[in-house]
Formats: structure tokens, sequence, C-alpha cells
């Protein structure tokens, strides 16, 4: 029955968000928002809001090791398989703007997430801190937006795709959907690794967040097929800057996560090592653009680490014994 229910809960996750998006745009497109601002807005956050309702429900029902595994683990899938997945498909050209702006964002932000867990408790002000660095962030994003957006010329017959009565019902719809499906997802994968005898940690960071991190996959395999493979790299990127400020900084305010920092440092160290492997491969050396040898390389990456993870590799002792020798 577990199973149903966490195949449930992930339906509802995948269709709720994709809706959430649409309907955002939609109403977005009705008042004559710019294209850009969209994307650094509404489908930003509709992309990330499965990982925040199941990290909120995680951490309100006791499991905080779910709240956190679920955003280390979309972080590395973001990277190491969607990416990697539609880069398979067709070379992704990148903008010099996620070379410049928002993959140092992202570092940033996981290198203080790694900080502020050294003392297993990722609180009020720490959640403050990511917050207010994300309000910040998104205030340069939409004003940059803004500015490119006046030399655009506006598209007449790109129009809402649903009347702005059907577009506010879609939204509201989802985020029902996404509540209930964050619910049902979270509830079956505790029981499900406890049946399983495996760590909530295993759980989070690997199906939880492959799950939380469809919607991404889906729309980034559709951007391929369809040769719209420009904002790809921009936002995953972003999706990954809103789930460590926006997705844990809320959680953390809400509710404060206590977790073992020597059994998540290999994860994100493994998160961090994924963001500067795909630098590498984006820096600009000749031609801007992540292919197809690259995209496969991070997958292959994205399998190690997956397979670490679910033969049991004592993770565990060999950060203990890393942490021993810094004095921690």
């Amino acid at each position: 029955m577990d199973y149903l229910i966490f195949i449930l809960g992930l339906t509802l996750l995948v269709f709720s968000g994709k809706y959430l998006v649409q309907g955002g745009v939609s109403i977005a497109k009705h008042f004559s928002i710019p294209p850009m601002i969209i994307g650094v807005t509404v489908i930003a956050f509709g992309t990330s809001a499965p990982e925040l309702l199941v990290s909120i429900q995680a951490a309100l029902s006791g499991s905080p090791e779910i709240a956190f595994g679920n955003v280390v683990g979309s972080n590395i899938s973001n990277i190491a398989l969607v990416l990697a997945f539609t880069a398979i498909l067709i070379p992704i050209p990148v903008h010099r703007n996620a070379l410049r702006v928002d993959w140092p964002v992202m570092m940033v932000a996981s290198v203080l997430l790694y900080l502020f867990t050294l003392n297993d408790i990722l609180g009020f002000y720490e959640g403050l801190i990511l917050f207010a660095l994300l309000i910040g962030y998104l205030y340069y994003s939409v004003n940059k937006a803004k500015k490119e957006a006046i030399n655009e010329k506006t598209d007449k017959e790109d129009r809402a795709q649903y009347t702005l009565v059907i577009s506010i019902v879609a939204i509201a719809v989802s985020s029902i959907g996404l509540a209930i499906g964050a619910h049902f997802l979270v509830d079956s994968a505790v029981n499900i690794a406890t049946d399983w005898g495996v760590s909530k940690r295993v759980i989070s960071i690997t199906i939880v967040a492959f799950g939380t991190s469809v919607p991404e996959l889906t729309a980034s395999i559709i951007a391929a097929l369809k040769k719209q493979t420009d904002i790809s790299i921009g936002n995953i990127i972003g999706s990954n800057i809103l789930n460590i400020m926006a997705v844990l900084g809320v959680t953390s305010m809400i509710q404060e996560i206590h977790i073992d920092h020597i059994a998540f440092a290999f994860d994100i160290i493994w998160m961090m090592f994924a963001a500067i492997l795909l630098f590498l491969f984006i820096y600009p050396f000749k031609t801007i653009f992540l292919n197809r040898v690259e995209g496969i390389l991070l997958f292959v990456s994205y399998i190690i680490y997956v397979s670490l993870v679910l033969t049991g590799f004592d993770f565990e002792s060999l950060s203990g014994s890393f942490y021993t020798s810094l004095g921690f």
C-alpha cells in the first residue's frame, strides 16, 4: 500500500508542479509581464515547489533527514541527471550570466549550507540568512531582466495559454495537489525506508530527491526535443539556488532542522563536486556549450554516486575520520 501511495504522491507532485507553472506563466502574460521575469520568478518557484512542500512536510512530521536529503539529492540530480540527460539529447548553449552570476551564487549557497550544518542544526537564523540572500539574488535578477526586456520586441502572438479565471483555478488546484502529494510522498517514503531497513537519508537523497526533480527533468527533455535548450542551464542553476536558500531557508525558519552532518557530509561534498564539474564543462575555453560527451560524464558521476549510496559504502566512518582530523 505504501508503494501505491508513494506513486500517487509523486504523480500529484509532477502534475501539480506542471500546472502551477503553466497557470503562473498564463497570469503573468495576462498582465504583460516580460518572459525573462517570468523565468526567474514564476517558473523557478514553480519547479522548486515540490521540494519546498516535501521538505516542510518532512520537517513538521519529525523526519528532518528527508527534508535535508531531499534538497541535497535534488541538487545533485538536477546537474548530474537532468542537465546530463538533456545534453546527451542535444548540446546545451550557455548564457554568460550563468557563469558570471548564477553559478557563483549557487556555489556560495552550497558552501554556506555546508558551514551552517557543522553543528548538526539548521536553525531559524541560518534560514533567515539564506532567505535574505535569496531576496537579494531575486531583486538583482528581476532588475536585470527588466533592463534586458526593454530591448526585446513584444511578440503579439505570445498569448496566455488559459483565461485569467482558469489560470487562477489552475494555481489554486495545483497548490492543493502539491500539498497532498508532499504529504503522501513523505509518509510513504518513511514507511518504505523502515520496511527496507535503510536509513531515511538513503531514501531522501535517492527516491524522494529524484521524485521532486521530475518536473525539471520533464521540462528539460521537452525543451531538448523542441530544441529550446537555451534556458536549461540557467533554470537548473536557479532551481538549485532556490532549493538551498528558499526550501531549506523557509523550512528551517518554520521548524529547526536537526541533521547528522557526518552522515550527510559526503552528499554535500558530492553536491559541490557536481557544481564544480559543471563549471569546468561550461567555462568558455573555446565554445560555451554543454556537449554530449560532457553530459555523459556528468551522468556517469551520478551513477557512481547513487551506486555508492545504495551499496552501503561507509561514508559516516570516512567522514568521521575526516572531521576528527580537522578537530570537529
